[in-house]
Order: structure tokens, then sequence, then C-alpha cells
């Protein structure tokens, strides 16, 4: 995605959250709520939302192709062998969220995440059982009825961190439920709704 593309739609009722920039709009239109597969995008995606714990996902969406360079385009296994020195080296760069418990915590969540691809055969296998293999459709009016956990996102925080995961509390999961298109909480009048619900609709591809 080319973040200075500026070519977009501008006559499209959208999401308000995305509108600060150009880069935030194209994430919006192009990858929020589109259900995920795919395992590297997964874990993309859990590095990016650890990171983004306590900070705005503006700011992480900013530094996103930091987080890839330094998280070897957030290769599981590559990122699973990283050594203690690698990750002070990682501490310097400025192209990420320079937090010590983060970047030590990518590592251990690859190794856990290796560990939940090897019992259930994929991340994605084991992370759609918990909204029964298809995504959940939601109908908000408003951000303001969008929720920040949900009962779905609790069980699966409360599985991941049994596991051994860091940085998956339920408010961090469920960004990862609605990033990876588990839950569409687009809301009802933006025009990626029912694009999306209508993606949902489909029968899932083995």
């Amino acid at each position: 995605m080319d973040q200075n593309e500026t070519n977009l739609p501008q006559n499209l009722e959208r999401c308000s959250w995305c509108l600060k920039f150009d880069q935030y709009i194209q994430y919006h239109d192009k990858e929020w709520g589109v259900p995920v597969h795919d395992d590297n995008t997964h874990f993309e995606f859990l590095i990016l939302e650890g990171a983004q714990a306590g900070l705005s996902w503006s700011t992480i969406l900013k530094k996103r192709d930091g987080y890839r360079k330094v998280f070897a385009n957030f290769d599981p296994k590559k990122v699973a062998k990283f050594t203690d020195e690698k990750l002070e080296t990682i501490l310097l760069d400025p192209s990420i969220v320079r937090n010590r418990l983060k970047v030590f915590a990518a590592v251990n969540n690859a190794k856990r995440f290796l560990e939940v691809q090897k019992e259930f055969g994929s991340f994605d296998e084991y992370i759609w059982s918990f909204v029964n293999h298809k995504p959940i459709v939601n109908r908000r009016k408003s951000l303001k009825e969008v929720p920040a956990t949900t009962k779905e996102s609790d069980a699966l925080s409360k599985d991941l961190i049994k596991r051994g995961f860091k940085f998956v509390g339920s408010t961090v999961i469920y960004a990862h439920m609605q990033a990876c298109g588990l839950v569409n909480d687009h809301i009802e009048s933006c025009f990626r709704y029912k694009e999306l619900t209508s993606i949902s609709s489909e029968p899932r591809k083995k």
C-alpha cells in the first residue's frame, strides 16, 4: 500500500475515526474488517496491536513499515529466533515504538504463535473458532455504539493469556478481531459495511 497515494474517493461516507490522514483512510477502505485467513497477517496485527497498547492506532500505522523492517516482515518463525542482543539493537531504532516490554513480548508471542500453529494446524484455524468460523456482523449506528470488548474477545484474550501470550488483553484482542474481520464493526452508513457484509455471507474457502 502506497502511503503517499492521495487519489482517494472523496464522496463516500466512512467511519469517522479514519478521516485524519490519507494513510488512515486507505487502511479503512482496503484492510480494516476484511476477513483475514493468513497466519503472517494475524501475527503482524498481534505485534502492531500489542505495540499500540496505551497509544493511538494512527501512531502505529505511521510506523508500520518500521515494524515490518525490524520484525522480519512479520515472519513468526524468524522473530521467534531473535536474540536478546538483536532486540537491544531493535530498541535503538526510532522507526518503531521503543518500549522494551513490548519489543521483548513480540519474541515471546512469536514462540507462542508457533505453538498454536502446531496444535491447531494454523493460527487462523484457532482464532476463527472463537466466532464459530464466521464473521460477526454488527449493526452499529454510530461509533458510540462500538464496545471496547465483547464476550468473544474476553474468551479469546483469556485463552491467549493462558497460553503465555503478552499484551493480549481483551481490548487489544477486540481490536484484532475488528481489524482482521472476525467482526464487522463498520457503522451501517459506511460504504464498507455493505461490501464486507456481502463478503461475510460467502462460504469460507478452505
